[in-house]
């Protein structure tokens, strides 16, 4: 007998003695749910999905559709338990090299989770819509011809009732019996552990996601079965819009009755995913990750935000109001967190708070300025709120930040032209819906702003110009109001070939202003409407002046008075003749005294008719708000702007834009950062190299002033603008730009103390005007120096041409003819330095005395600071005087009588170009506490050689008898 019953026991038989009951148990449980499943398949889904494989009517096709998903979901179950058993097997088949934590469903539960999870899902959703009595009455003979079959191979089905609830049955419960028993069978294993087995939490873990999984496919199917009951509940028309087999019928106020105001609610749906009002033959629906429950104050009324309406719940009852709010509550929990209630819905001991930050798509259905506009991105409490997306039909976008509902912050908007692929590219900063603070805006004119806004339009400082492919050039430089060209600016007129510097209003020129043409004339007056009003002068390149009332052709026009270069004067009455000369009739003076050429030479424009002070207020006005208000970190961008990518691809392709940018704390830091870095650096060796590093930091505060401010600098002097008779306005304007990054300092400073509690002293004007010429001017001067430079090259152009001449005149003489001519002493002649071979000569030496000073003298055009000329300067006067001492064997102090030839020897022998030029520049913007010291006569001694220098060609003319060069070698 036992030989037999060896002989018949089967090879599981013999695995199962060796392990726990439980894990056998389990095995059966596998094997049984295996063959379940199998059959199911088999006799229900296959037969059904054969039913109809194509139907015509689109519910039809929905459920066809929702069976296929079914089917193959149930192959998945099957898959996954097949897997399941297969780990119990080989569990079963080598207990002791096959360890407890082996199994699939203990390893791995939440996969296998995954699998029932799914299968439920689609079977829930083949209920809602009555899939299984659908498709049954297609074949209704069929099924009743298989009744008995099914009752014999699924003898838990009842076999009262149509087929269809028949099906329904057993689809669902094999796997709600199934996952029952699994819970039964792991607790037991549990208990058969030790507490510290390694699988104890393993078998803890599946047993917590089964009992959830328990509860969860009672609620599933009673929603389901909740949901189904309410389409025929509902008219035709409503069911039409509503019936979706993803929808779960949570609440319905038939059930808990609640009223709605201020919309007037007839019925109250709440789905898993939405909320439903029906207003008789109006139905809105929200999606609940765009709705935001507020009990506020008052717990009797629930108040439901949404992004286009607002209303409130109240239950007749304070225990319905409590079941509408929880009910609603954990909806929008669930909905938010995409896990279709699992676990079970408000099974936490502490019912979760929803966010009220989100990321939701949204198109807005109501008239107004979002009028079928699409949002995308981040919201808070009903409106967007953060990063996101707006999108119109038409073709308008804009992408980035927003609060409250409204464009805030930077943001890019595109917006189409009415002509094909042309947009209008916004990259700004906006305020409260609107473009406020630094933008930069391509047009699809082919032109491009950059500057600040208000309120959406053009306010304060800002640059139009056209781009480089443009075929009209233009540009603007200046001040806007409310849209419009108003305060002064600059216009450059590439068709005339002009540029108007002055006043504007209303886009149009009015005001003072100065008009400068390619030619080199120059008209000043007042513009009234674009139009040129009253008296004004116009001056020529060859200094002839005119003064009148002139045509738009700048010609003199009535009575009128002309004074040429040489001294004439005439005045009288001056009109066009139809061969464009000029007609006049007047009086020709000519026995006028020739004019002080120097004065003549140097008439300077704008001056009066633009305080310096005023001229570019629209440029120091945000630095100063901005500090005034605290230096706030989120207007740190707005003030200092920004870099983004060119949108010349976007429109080509008119893709999605993208809004990655530079932000200012990735290059200069955070205003915090930057006004702790100030208060470090406050002493005076210290502050000057901070000075430098945030002057040259475009991200800076200090460093953008300083950009802005060469960007005007450039747009009025270079170019057309490169005028002598601009000079004076170019040289107030430096200082007066040094003085207001001075006082941006100052201010910066005040806002770092005043954050550490303390105040700032105040400064008196002369110890500014001393901070500005020793610190800042010759930290600010190299960015306007080849501007400013170039004008007082073409002022100073005809005396630096005789000086010119007049240094290569003297270049002909050797020192001792030089040193002789220039009567310099000859005790002073330092010959004895000199160290010569046989063949040469004392007559014959060229370009060795006062090597050293000469090669001093020309380092002072190696720097734009004037204080380093002047020490250059002083230098070269020290290695004069050391070179005299040498040679008279003593300390020796020159007078002036001896200084000034032995000066204008070195600086002959240094042939500095454009001296006068830089004479002026320095006595221009040197530091007014030289004047009266030593810096101030050493420059009037080096100036008194310079127009010494001019005189020389006259000078040798005068010499007695006939001369050439080789007598003077």
């Amino acid at each position: 007998m036992p030989v037999q019953t060896r002989k018949y026991q089967s090879p599981v038989s013999r695995t199962l003695a060796m392990c726990s009951s439980e894990e056998a148990d389990l095995l059966r449980l596998e094997e049984v749910f295996l063959t379940t499943l199998a059959r199911t398949n088999s006799l229900i889904l296959q037969p059904l999905l054969l039913a109809d494989p194509e139907p015509s009517d689109s519910c039809g096709r929905e459920c066809f559709r929702l069976l296929q998903q079914l089917h193959e979901n149930s192959q998945r179950l099957w898959e996954v338990t097949d897997q399941s058993l297969h780990s119990l097997r080989q569990r079963l088949h080598d207990p002791p090299s096959v360890g407890l934590e082996a199994l699939l469903l203990l390893n791995n539960a939440d996969y296998v989770l995954q699998a029932h999870v799914e299968y439920i899902k689609s079977y829930t959703d083949c209920v809602v819509v009555q899939a299984f009595q659908s498709v049954s009455k297609r074949r209704s003979e069929y099924w009743r011809s298989q009744r008995k079959k099914l009752q014999q191979l699924l003898s838990w089905v009842s076999s009262e009732g149509s087929v269809g609830p028949m099906l329904c049955q057993a689809l669902s419960q094999p796997l709600t019996q199934h996952v029952q028993k699994y819970v039964v069978l792991l607790l037991s294993l549990r208990d058969t552990l030790d507490k510290h087995h390694p699988a104890q939490e393993l078998v803890m873990h599946a047993v917590t996601l089964f009992r959830n999984l328990q509860f969860f496919m009672r609620q599933a199917l009673d929603q389901a079965l909740a949901t189904q009951a309410l389409w025929r509940n509902l008219s035709s028309r409503v069911r039409d819009v509503l019936c979706t087999p993803a929808h779960r019928l949570l609440q319905d106020s038939q059930d808990i009755p609640v009223v709605v105001t201020p919309l007037r609610a007839e019925r109250v749906l709440l789905f898993d995913d939405a909320l439903v009002l029906l207003q008789g033959h109006n139905i809105h629906t929200f999606d609940l990750k765009l709705v935001w429950v507020d009990p506020g104050q008052d717990k009797c009324v629930l108040r439901i935000l949404t992004p286009e309406e607002e209303f409130s719940f109240q239950a007749r009852d304070p225990q319905g109001q409590v079941v509408w709010q929880w009910k609603v509550t954990q909806a929008v929990c669930q909905a938010l967190c995409g896990k279709k209630d699992f676990p079970l819905l408000g099974s936490d001991r502490e019912s979760p708070v929803p966010l009220d930050c989100r990321c939701v798509a949204y198109t807005f259905r109501h008239e107004g300025r979002l009028y079928q506009a699409t949002y995308e991105g981040n919201w808070c409490r009903a409106k967007p709120h953060g990063k996101g997306t707006l999108k119109w039909p038409d073709g308008r976008n804009h992408v980035g930040d927003f609060c409250r509902g409204l464009e805030h912050g930077f943001g890019i908007c595109l917006v189409p032209q009415a002509s094909e692929d042309k947009f209008d590219c916004y990259k700004c900063h906006w305020r409260e819906g609107s473009m406020c603070g630094y933008g930069i805006c391509e047009y699809g004119t082919d032109r491009v702003y950059k500057g600040y806004f208000q309120a959406g339009l053009r306010h304060g400082f800002g640059v139009l110009e056209s781009t480089p492919q443009a075929s009209q050039p233009f540009k603007y430089t200046g001040h806007w109001e409310r849209g419009q060209r108003s305060g002064y600016g600059i216009e450059d007129d590439s068709e005339r070939g002009e540029r108007y510097i002055g006043m504007w209003q209303a886009d149009q020129h009015h005001g003072p202003g100065v008009l400068v043409t390619q030619a080199g004339v120059c008209y000043q007056g007042t513009f009234q409407g674009d139009k040129m009003a009253g008296p004004g002068i116009l001056l020529w390149e060859d200094d002839s002046l005119h003064e009148g009332t002139f045509t738009r052709d700048l010609a003199l026009l009535g009575k009128g008075k002309i004074t040429f270069p040489n001294g004439f004067t005439l005045d009288g009455s001056f009109s066009s003749g139809t061969d464009k000369g000029l007609y006049t009739q007047g009086v020709l003076d000519t026995a006028a005294l020739p004019p002080d050429l120097a004065r003549t030479r140097k008439r300077q424009l704008g001056l009066g008719a633009f305080p310096v002070e005023s001229r570019w207020q629209g440029v120091y006005r945000p630095f100063q708000d901005f500090v005034r208000s605290g230096c706030p970190g989120d207007l740190q961008e707005a003030l200092l702007g920004f870099h983004v990518q060119s949108s010349r691809e976007l429109r080509e392709s008119q893709e999605y834009l993208c809004c990655e940018r530079s932000h200012p704390k990735d290059c200069a830091g955070s205003m915090e950062d930057i006004l702790k870095e100030l208060l470090q650096h406050r002493a005076p060796q210290a502050l000057q190299q901070y000075l430098r590093k945030a002057l040259s930091n475009s991200r800076h505060p200090l460093g953008k002033l300083l950009r802005t401010l060469m960007l005007t600098f450039q747009a009025t002097y270079s170019g057309i603008g490169a005028n002598k008779h601009l000079q004076g306005m170019a040289q107030e304007e430096v200082k007066q730009h040094g003085q207001e990054l001075w006082a941006a300092y100052r201010g910066l400073l005040k806002v770092a103390l005043q954050r550490q509690g303390q105040t700032l002293e105040e400064e008196d004007m002369e110890t500014r005007d001393l901070q500005v010429h020793r610190l800042l001017l010759p930290l600010i001067l190299p960015s306007f120096y080849s501007e400013l430079f170039t004008l007082y090259l073409l002022l100073h152009e005809r005396e630096d041409g005789l000086y010119s001449q007049g240094i290569t005149n003297l270049s002909l003489f050797p020192d001792t003819k030089l040193l002789e001519f220039l009567d310099v002493q000859k005790h002073l002649w330092p010959f004895k330095d000199l160290r010569l071979t046989s063949n040469q000569r004392y007559s014959l030496v060229r370009d060795k005395c006062f090597l050293s000073a000469t090669e001093c003298l020309q380092k002072i055009i190696t720097t734009v600071d004037p204080w380093e000329k002047l020490e250059v300067l002083e230098k070269t006067y020290g290695e004069i005087e050391a070179t005299v001492s040498r040679v008279l064997g003593r300390e020796y102090k020159l007078p002036m009588d001896d200084l000034l030839p032995l000066l204008i020897y070195v600086v002959s022998r240094a042939r500095i170009q454009h001296l006068g030029a830089e004479i002026h520049l320095i006595r221009d913007m040197m530091d007014p506490i030289h004047t009266g010291g030593l810096h101030d006569f050493l420059l009037t001694a080096l100036e008194s050689c310079y127009q010494h220098i001019q005189k020389e060609e006259v000078r040798l003319h005068r010499l007695p008898g006939p001369w050439d060069s080789r007598e003077l070698w």
